[in-house]
Order: C-alpha cells, then sequence, then structure tokens
C-alpha cells in the first residue's frame, strides 16, 4: 500500500448551494496532488482538529481546477459531522487525505454517455460530465439524469447546462421536470438509445442504484456505478464498508479500496 499523507489545506469557500438549506459546496486550496485526480476518486476528510468526532468522511470529488490547484465537494448536511463541516469558514484550515479510490473509465467518444445522479449522488456525476465535454466528448450523446424527491433537492442544475449536455431533471412528487424515479426517466428514452453503444454510470442512494443495476443488466446495459458507504478508514484496513460480490456471495469488496466504482453486476446492492 502506498504511504498516504494528510494535508492541511485552506478553504476558500464554504457556502449553501440549493434552495433548501442543507446543501454546501465547499472548495479548498493549497492541495498537493500525489496523483492525477479523476471523476469517481474520493477524500477523507477530517471536519475537526481533535479526536471527537473520531473518523473521517468520505466526499467524493465534485470538480478539480489543476491550474489554480482547487478542489470541490459538495455535501447535504445529514448528520454531526456534516453539520460541523458545514462551520468552516473562508481561511480555516482542513486536514484532507486524497484522492482515493478509482475512477470511472472512459468508454470512448463514440458512445453515447448516460449519467444517473439520484440525491447527494450528483457531485461525482457533475465531474464526469463536465470531463467528457473537456475531453471532446459529443455533448448530444451526453444523458444526464438527475433526480431528487422535490425540486429543492435538484441542485447545480445551471452549472449542467452550462456543459451543454441533455439534462433531465426528475422529481419523486413530480415538483419539477420528470414525475418519477430515474430509471423510468431512462426507461422513456431507452427506445432512443442504442444499448450496444451506450455506457451507463450511476452514482446515489442504494436503492435507485439497484434498481438501475436490475434494470441496465435486463436490458443488456454496460456501465459502472459508484457506492456511496461510510468509510472509517478510507484505505481497506477496518473493513467497514465491505459488500458482497453478486456472482460469489462469499466473496467481499472493500468500497474505499477496491472502489469505490465497480462494474454493473458486480456487486450485490
Amino acid at each position: 500500500m502506498k504511504k498516504i499523507k494528510a494535508q492541511h489545506c485552506r478553504v476558500i469557500q464554504n457556502k449553501q448551494v440549493g434552495k433548501n438549506g442543507d446543501y454546501y459546496s465547499l472548495k479548498f486550496d493549497e492541495f498537493r496532488v500525489s496523483r492525477s485526480i479523476w471523476p469517481g476518486n474520493f477524500l477523507h476528510v477530517k471536519v475537526t482538529d481533535t479526536v471527537d468526532p473520531l473518523f473521517r468522511r468520505a466526499f467524493s470529488v465534485a470538480d478539480y481546477d489543476p491550474e489554480r490547484g482547487v478542489l470541490e465537494i459538495i455535501y447535504k448536511v445529514v448528520g454531526r459531522g456534516t453539520s460541523i463541516l458545514s462551520q468552516k469558514k473562508k481561511g480555516d484550515r482542513i486536514d484532507i487525505i486524497g484522492p482515493l479510490g478509482n475512477r470511472f473509465s472512459s468508454p470512448g467518444r463514440k458512445k453515447t454517455a448516460v449519467l444517473v445522479a439520484g440525491g447527494i449522488g450528483f457531485p461525482p456525476m457533475y465531474f464526469l460530465a463536465k470531463n467528457l465535454v473537456n475531453r471532446g466528448h459529443d455533448k448530444r450523446k451526453i444523458l444526464f439524469i438527475y433526480g431528487g424527491r422535490s425540486k429543492t433537492d435538484l441542485i447545480e442544475m445551471q452549472r449542467i447546462r452550462r456543459l451543454g449536455v441533455d439534462l433531465i431533471p426528475c422529481t419523486d412528487d413530480g415538483s419539477y421536470g420528470f414525475k418519477g424515479f430515474v430509471t423510468g426517466a431512462l426507461a422513456d428514452r431507452i427506445d432512443q438509445l442504442d444499448t450496444a453503444q451506450t455506457f451507463v454510470w450511476g452514482c446515489g442512494p442504494e436503492p435507485m442504484l439497484a434498481a438501475l443495476q436490475d434494470m441496465a443488466l435486463d436490458i443488456g446495459l454496460i456501465g459502472e456505478i459508484s457506492l456511496e458507504a461510510p468509510m472509517p478508514c478510507g484505505v481497506g484496513v477496518c473493513l467497514g464498508c465491505i459488500k458482497a460480490t453478486l456472482d460469489n456471495p462469499r466473496k467481499y469488496v472493500r468500497v474505499c479500496y477496491d472502489g469505490p466504482v465497480f462494474k454493473l453486476g458486480e456487486i450485490k446492492i
């Protein structure tokens, strides 16, 4: 295992995004890159300078500006750790390890890219969409399906629109965009896709990923999903984030070390 070092980075932004007040964009600089940062990678963040809370929190990279050396995470306040993180101010120092984990695959520019994001699964999907556009992928062949419980759970949609990709917002309650789940929106579009020339990625709550995986396997779509899981150590030592494989329930993988990106059909969700 490579030696992993913590870095004390400077907060340059920590602001609310969206309309319900629970989502934040945290940007920091002075991060010394030890390896390339790619969509799918995550960061391990220590939210205080003490041992309380003890464990770091894992956050997907939402954006990276290599010229300015600025990294961004987007998070939702759901517990004590993220609540503490939301109080960070510009100029504060924050202890970060990363980038960790593997990355999304690059299927080739001729493929239709379908990105499916649910809730706080938005950040890595946005980073992936931006990366595809910057690398010359045809914007007309990028479909971004983004779902939330209601309109207030859909954040930063203007950032997606500025990429010029095909955006389909979805809400469970029908308050904005397609009424229903992201898999329903994908099913509506499936007849317009050449499944043999389509690659799908997904990130979001496990029930969403399970439904997406079942649907993809049923119709013959290939792709990858990024799993969200508590990652106490972030480097595969504590075994706090293990998942069983689909072909062998007695074989386990570590989300933080073997993932968090896995092929569709690889992991039992």
